[in-house]
Order: C-alpha cells, then structure tokens, then sequence
C-alpha cells in the first residue's frame, strides 16, 4: 500500500490512506477543528475547507495544506 506524504503548516505528515477529511488532517497535525480550518495550497491557488470538516479530500503525494485559527480570541 503506498504512503503519502504531505505537509501541513510546514510539518511533515504520512498516511496510507486515498482520502482523508479535513477534521483527520486537521487532528493529525493537532489542531482542533472546532478552532481551526483548513486551506490546501496548490501554486497560487487555495481551496478552503472552512465549514466542510467532513468533506472527503482525495490525497496524493506531495499536497500541502496550511491551518487557519477561527475561534475566539478571547476578551482582554
């Protein structure tokens, strides 16, 4: 079975898996998807997984993908 490898925030990760969800990706790198979304970057174009935790991302070698932090800052 082939692994996979992808970066995300720079960080290297491996899977066995064909697809993974964005809320798996996101765990793997250990990010709480209540908190954070995910973007994968490809060139100059990003796709946004904002609001689609569960949505199947088809993985192949190579991708990266950043986290962006959504959740509250707090009050100070």
């Amino acid at each position: 079975m082939p692994t996979f490898q992808y970066t995300v925030d720079d960080e290297p990760h491996n899977t066995d898996e064909h697809t993974l969800t964005a809320r798996q990706i996101l765990q793997e790198a250990g990010k709480d998807p209540t908190n954070y979304y995910l973007k994968q970057i490809e060139g100059q174009h990003q796709i946004s997984y904002q609001d689609k935790l569960d949505e199947p991302i088809h993985i192949h070698q190579h991708m990266k993908f950043i986290t962006i932090y959504n959740g509250s800052t707090g009050v100070s």
